[in-house]
């Protein structure tokens, strides 16, 4: 049986394949998109967050044993406190001040953190083995599914749809848009608003962690995995509305679904494709697809 032309196992493997690489540009996507949404903060450093969090992981499971499923917790908190530290050291004394301050800050940090893990471990990949109990896969009949791959796609789907009701929903999230908006009409009703912005960074660095734990046994752990993703997951923000959590989601999602089957039909074009798509999203509409106009 053929789908457009090609085996179906083939036409679901992509798919699948497309689904990982979505999902993990959703989750990269979705701290972004909550550090500028909240923040106003062009946060060019997540990449390096990304990367240390899944240097966090390795280095745990390498020097002390310590297992995926409490990397997944301990890393998003290392690295969220690391966020913390730069945000109260760096990022306060830029708030009020134009976007590039921020965005030429975190580039400058990204370097940073990127040569100290390119120092001491050099540019060759490191392996992270699947844990046991998502080694394997699944055989659904019209395909066999690696089980840590299906592990990630419903993990990170999970997380951002989580984040984003937090973010929409609640009473949290509605002082967190409140003080962003009139932070001292917020702070009037007893809300502190810097712990808040504080934690928020925090927390936007922190999920860029988690997405780096998740990565670390699906790819090589090396100090260019942050560098090599920032670029497209920055387009895929543009693409979905900056500050738009929901359409970051759902933009990181589809793209990499996009790129995947782009690999099939024409793999010269499938390192270029979310560019192209983005130039057509800002010609007929700048703010982004799930963005508001201005």
């Amino acid at each position: 049986m053929e789908i457009f032309g090609i085996p179906h196992q083939a036409f679901l493997g992509q798919l699948m394949l497309g689904l990982v690489n979505g999902a993990f540009y959703a989750m990269l996507s979705l701290g972004l998109a909550v550090i500028f949404g909240l923040l106003d903060i062009v946060n060019f450093a997540h990449g390096a967050l990304y990367m240390v969090g899944a240097f966090a992981a390795w280095i745990m499971l390498e020097k002390w044993g310590v297992s995926y499923w409490w990397s997944l917790l301990l890393a998003p908190l290392m690295v969220g406190a690391l966020g913390v530290v730069i945000e109260r050291a760096f990022l306060k004394r830029l708030y009020g001040l134009d976007p590039l301050y921020g965005l030429l800050l975190t580039f400058g940090l990204a370097l940073i953190m990127e040569g100290i893990f390119r120092d001491q471990y050099g540019v060759s990949g490191q392996s992270y083995p699947v844990p046991d109990a998502l080694s394997g896969a699944t055989n659904l009949g019209f395909m066999v599914l690696p089980n840590y791959r299906a592990w990630v796609v419903l993990a990170s789907v999970t997380i951002c749809l989580g984040t984003w009701y937090l973010i929409e929903r609640t009473r949290l999230g509605a002082y967190l848009r409140a003080g962003t908006e009139n932070a001292k009409l917020v702070q009037a009703f007893g809300v502190n608003v810097p712990m808040m912005v504080m934690l928020t960074y925090g927390a936007g660095a922190a999920l860029a962690a988690l997405a780096g734990v998740l990565a670390a046994p699906v790819i090589q752990v090396t100090p260019l995995m942050g560098s090599n993703l920032i670029i497209v997951v920055f387009a895929v923000v543009v693409i979905g509305g900056m500050g738009s959590i929901l359409g970051s989601v759902i933009t990181g999602l589809g793209l990499g679904v996009i790129e995947g089957f782009t690999r099939v039909f024409y793999p010269e074009a499938s390192n270029v494709v979310v560019f192209v798509i983005m130039a057509i999203v800002l010609m007929l509409r700048p703010a982004g697809l799930f963005g508001k106009e201005a």
